[in-house]
């Protein structure tokens, strides 16, 4: 299977439990942490839900 590289560029603080609980969904809590997991239609609904806050890495 694929895998898809993610990276936290925005803080948590002052958002929403939901948004909170997407970002430990997707294994981060900390700026600038990268993530790497499963590219899947789930995974790639939690990035769409936070665009303001992670980003997809290359390589």
């Amino acid at each position: 299977m694929a895998t898809i590289k993610i990276k936290q560029t925005g803080s948590p603080i002052r958002r929403t439990k939901d948004q909170r609980a997407t970002l430990i969904g997707l294994g981060l809590n900390k700026m600038h942490k990268v993530s790497e997991l499963e590219d899947t239609p789930e995974v790639r609904g939690m990035i769409r839900k936070l665009p303001h806050m992670v980003e997809i890495v290359e390589g």
